[in-house]
């Protein structure tokens, strides 16, 4: 099937699940079974979805799960609409690069998800969120979102190990604001979990703050490609650091 049949299969499922929600509207729907006609309006809705992006017509996918959305919300099933929501936030990112509206459909999410204490779920979308306002320079708002998932996660045996990582990434958000913020987050984030103090990650933020300190690209440059070595850096952490080398007088802008 090509991209026109596709469409066309869609906008006739669209049509099914709108003549359903009417239905369930009416007074004879509501006595006979009105709830139910919503429920399967919801599932033509998604399938219409997954048709329009077979089709690549993305917003017409974003308005059918907009639709069961607004439902599943009405009807208090909030993990369901979270997930559509997570879909709409994944057109945004890979398809529509529209970062912004992509961060606001992973924060619903994130709050449909906590609502529901589904926390590990919810701390997903909300390192989406940290992840995105990093990038898009929104340092405070990714700031917070990272220590309240770290917080959230050093007290489960099985999650602990993960929060190094997030008091890392709050750091390097610190650091690319203001040095003296980045030394004052570290002190504050080694109290709170100790075993932050022994990470690798802890030590090259030291070892980044001295090279800051004495304007000395080469160890800042050295300490990076050390970590490196071990560690493989991945896009968002060479951007970070790139941002905080930057701040050094008379730097080139690299990490090689």
């Amino acid at each position: 099937m090509d991209n026109s049949g596709k469409e066309k299969e869609a906008m006739q499922l669209m049509a099914e699940a709108d003549k359903k929600v009417k239905a369930s509207g009416s007074f004879l729907g509501g006595m006979f079974g009105g709830n139910h006609k919503v429920e399967d309006a919801c599932e033509i809705y998604a399938r219409a979805a997954n048709m329009f992006k077979m089709a690549k017509n993305w917003s017409e996918a974003i308005n059918c799960l907009n639709q069961a959305i607004d439902i599943y919300t009405d009807m208090g099933r909030f993990t369901i609409a979270a997930k559509h929501h997570i879909t709409i936030a994944e057109v945004y990112e890979a398809e529509l690069v529209d970062i912004e509206k992509a961060i606001a459909h992973y924060e619903q999410a994130a709050d449909y998800y906590k609502g529901e204490e589904s926390n590990s779920s919810a701390n997903k979308c909300l390192l989406k969120v940290g992840h995105y306002s990093a990038q898009l320079e929104l340092y405070p708002k990714a700031i917070e979102i990272y220590e309240q998932v770290a917080m959230n996660t050093m007290d489960n045996p099985l999650l602990k190990y993960n929060a190094k990582e997030y008091f890392f990434k709050a750091s390097l958000c610190h650091f690319i604001v203001d040095e003296l913020n980045a030394k004052l987050a570290i002190e504050k984030y080694e109290e709170m979990f100790p075993a932050f103090s022994d990470s690798r990650e802890l030590k090259l933020l030291k070892k980044l703050l001295d090279a800051h300190e004495e304007q000395n690209s080469e160890a800042f440059t050295e300490a990076v490609k050390e970590f490196d070595s071990v560690s493989r850096l991945d896009q968002w952490l060479t951007t970070m650091l790139l941002r905080i080398k930057k701040t050094i007088q008379g730097d080139a802008g690299d990490l090689k």
